[in-house]
């Protein structure tokens, strides 16, 4: 199942999970985007379904679980996706809508945990897969919410990942750098040139590619593929440089 999977990094991962043989439950509370791709990847030739997931609300996260399992039968792969961020300072943007990253960014990704992954550990088989985020190392200005949610999602990973050993259940860190996702779409073109033109002031962007979603989502099924005995804890994707001319 793929939290967040309406579009750019949701998206491609059930294509490409789906592609390698896996049925996949795609999760959003867009519920027409999820449906649309869930046709066409059934169009492809794979298994897939989607539901309504709003990773916030405890009821919202129960019923597609429960339907989902209904669909697909138990759960192997988790894929914890669902990410929210929306420019602005610190000092400015209100506590309730700083709240509301830190729920969709870290609370989400725990409620998905608490639900599915008690019966991995009990089948003592399972892979989690949690797309992070470069903020972790490389903390963005005006993006202080996110920021805090994903250095506070890999706190809780790292954790997991040792109360997880020797189960069975491999707990995994895909940590995207510069990707072109859905994410900040929905920017004020302004407030976006701006925050851009701050991460290259204060050396963040020093270059200008930037990967494709699909890059993050073979990332992903890397991870998952990995056989048993070998588990890839974190995987840091980042966009390379362009190649640069001789002098």
């Amino acid at each position: 199942m793929i939290t967040g999977a309406s579009s750019g990094i949701g998206a491609e991962t059930a294509k490409v999970l789906a592609a390698a043989g896996h049925p996949v439950a795609l999760g959003a509370r867009r519920v027409d985007a999820v449906e649309e791709i869930a046709a066409a990847i059934r169009a492809e030739g794979g298994e897939a379904v989607a539901h309504r997931l709003d990773v916030v609300d405890d009821e919202s996260v129960a019923d597609f679980a429960a339907k989902a399992t209904a669909d697909l039968g138990e759960i192997e792969v988790l894929v914890s996706n669902a990410g929210l961020v929306a420019p602005g300072a610190t000092i400015e943007v209100t506590s309730e809508r700083f709240g509301r990253e830190i729920d969709v960014n870290l609370v989400g990704a725990h409620r998905i945990v608490r639900t599915f992954a008690p019966a991995m550990v009990e089948r003592r088989r399972g892979d989690i897969v949690f797309v992070s985020s470069d903020v972790v190392v490389r903390p963005r200005p005006f993006m202080a919410a996110y920021s805090a949610g994903k250095w506070g999602l890999e706190g809780m990973i790292n954790a997991l990942q040792m109360e997880l050993e020797g189960t069975g259940v491999r707990a995994s860190i895909v940590r995207p750098g510069p990707t072109w996702s859905g994410m900040g779409t929905d920017w004020d073109d302004d407030e976006a040139a701006f925050v851009l033109n701050q991460w290259v002031r204060f050396g963040l962007a020093r270059h200008p590619h930037f990967l494709k979603a699909k890059a993050q989502a073979d990332a992903i099924a890397t991870v998952v593929g990995a056989p048993r005995g070998v588990h890839l804890s974190l995987l840091d994707v980042n966009p390379e440089a362009p190649v640069e001319e001789k002098s």
